[in-house]
Order: structure tokens, then sequence, then C-alpha cells
């Protein structure tokens, strides 16, 4: 995406976010840098085309009429409660990059265009919430390699191939994606959309997606199904949030990916470690423990240790 067109798509967002009523096609050409000397036909086709896009990507644009005595003069725009992300919580030396990165986006990330497309919204007497540009500020960095190139594929609508590496895993596989969207979750950010190799829809964390994301075929290649909600499909995809914690003995400078998910490590005796990893299903966490052999031993609860019990037999077994 030309950096002229990303400029020009957050100009609308930014406009029918800080507008506190329905803004009219009219006023959007007038107010947004980028539709003005357009022909009409090239503005209509182009608005449509941004405004196709923005939905795409997870932006609640809404449709609706401007006086409710005359039906017929409609408007668009994006209500803060909809659009915000939930409530992200922070380590202190997060919330302390955060807050730089706040900082810079208040004195450099609204742009001259920006900045003459709210006052003239205010000039033409629409009534304006620039509180509402906090929703749009950088709340979450997206310094993963990934984001880029998956965020132009979800753009061109173009097909990506990437290895990805399983929570709890050490070997990479390679997936092949029709990018939805990008969503954040829980502070970290996610690609949803269809798995060509699984044939079924899947959400995959940046930050575990390795080596260079390669785009396959020509762009347009797929259609984003008609009344996708990405926010809604990452609530049902996300894993569970953990609600249980195992203690699990670790032998020295083995179970890289227990210890650093723990939320404690105890000195446990001479070689060995006493791991406290929180889980929310147990026999994923029992598959886990599992694979690491005689470097790992659950102490409880009974429920993981039973689960790595049974896989080790039946590998036994077989």
């Amino acid at each position: 995406m030309s950096a002229r067109k990303s400029e020009r798509l957050l100009n609308v967002v930014i406009c029918l976010l800080v507008a506190r009523t329905y803004v009219t096609k009219e006023r959007i050409r007038e107010v947004v840098e980028g539709y003005a000397g357009q022909t009409d036909d090239a503005f209509e086709k182009m608005f449509e085309r941004d405004k196709d896009e923005l939905r795409d990507l997870g932006i609640p644009i809404e449709m609706g009429t401007i006086d409710k005595f005359f039906s017929d003069e409609v408007g668009y725009r994006i209500r803060r409660d909809v659009f915000e992300l939930p409530e992200v919580h922070l380590e202190p030396d997060e919330a302390a990059v955060l807050g730089v990165a706040a900082r810079v986006w208040q004195h450099a990330g609204l742009s001259e265009a920006t900045t003459s497309a709210v006052l003239k919204l205010k000039a033409a007497g629409i009534q304006t919430d620039q509180s509402a540009l906090s929703a749009i500020e950088p709340h979450v960095g997206a310094s993963e390699p990934a984001f880029d190139p998956l965020w132009s594929a979800v753009v061109a609508r173009q097909v990506v191939r990437f290895q990805h590496v399983r929570s709890g895993e050490s070997e990479s596989t390679t997936r092949t994606l029709e990018p939805w969207g990008i969503v954040s979750w829980h502070g970290r950010w996610y690609v949803v959309g269809r798995d060509r190799d699984r044939q079924a829809t899947r959400m995959f964390r940046l930050s575990r997606i390795g080596g260079n994301v390669k785009t396959v075929g020509e762009p347009g290649a797929f259609t984003v199904p008609e009344g996708t909600d990405l926010r809604s499909l990452v609530t049902e995809l996300a894993p569970p949030r953990p609600t249980s914690e195992a203690k699990v003995r670790a032998r020295t400078g083995s179970c890289v990916s227990l210890r650093r998910r723990a939320n404690a490590i105890e000195e446990y005796e001479e070689g060995w470690d006493l791991l406290h990893v929180p889980y929310a299903d147990s026999s994923v966490l029992a598959e886990e423990i599992a694979s690491y052999g005689p470097d790992a031993v659950v102490e409880g609860p009974g429920d993981v240790l039973d689960g790595v019990l049974w896989r080790l037999r039946t590998v036994a077994g077989a």
C-alpha cells in the first residue's frame, strides 16, 4: 500500500471517528485529502473501495440518516465504543515505552492534512470530539517483521506462505493463508484468515511467524466471506486464558518453553528447578510435558500428572 493511500485511509477513519454525527459522502469528499480534484465517478469508486477495505480490516463504519425527518440523506460514522480495543494490561516497562510512543504520536502522528480535515468539519458546523483520536494512538507496538508484509497482503487480498511455530513446540510448519485481517488481542498481534492447508479458519500470532512471509499468486486471489467479524473470530479462535497452575520439576537447562511461561522458578535440588506453569487445558500441557521425556516431572495437579503418564505409557506400549 502506498504512503498516500495509507494516509487517506487514516484520514477517513479520523474524520468519521471524531464527528459526533453521521458525515455525508459530499462532506467527506471535501475534508479528506486525496479526494479533492477527482471526478465524480473517480471519487465514487475510490470512496467505495476505501470504505470496503476499511471494513474488511475490521473497522466498523456505520451508515445512517443525517436527519430523522429526511431519511434519504445518509452519512457515515465510526462509533468510538465499537472501534476501541478492550483494555490491555501492560507491565511497568512496557507502559513506559508506550508513554514515549504516545507523546511522539501527539507531536507527529496527526499530519497537516488530518488536522485540516478536523478543522473543516468544525467549520462546516459538524460537532467533533477530538478526544476520540486516542482510540487510534499506537497503544500496541507492531515490531514483528511479519507485520508489514502481512498487512500489505491483507489489503491486496493476496495469499501468503510462512513458517509458524506453535506454542510449546520447537519445530516450525509451513502454512498457506488467505489473510482476512490483522487484529490486536491482549497485547499481541494476530493474523486471521483461511488456512488453505487445513481448509479452515485459523489465526496465527505474528511473533511466532519466522523467516520471510512470501506472497503466492496474484493480488485479488480471494474475497473475505460476507459478514465476517474479525473480533468475534479472534474471541472464538484465541486459546483460553490460563486458569490453573501446575508444578513441574525441570532438569537444569531443559524445558525452555515451560520456563519462558512459568510464573515462578524455584531451586529444587542440584540439577533441577521447580517451575510454576500456568495452563488452561490440562491435556495440552500434559502433551507438552510428555514431549520433554525424563527432563520434566509433574509434581501436580493430578489431572496433568495423569495426562503425562497416559501419554508415556501409550508410547512405551507402542
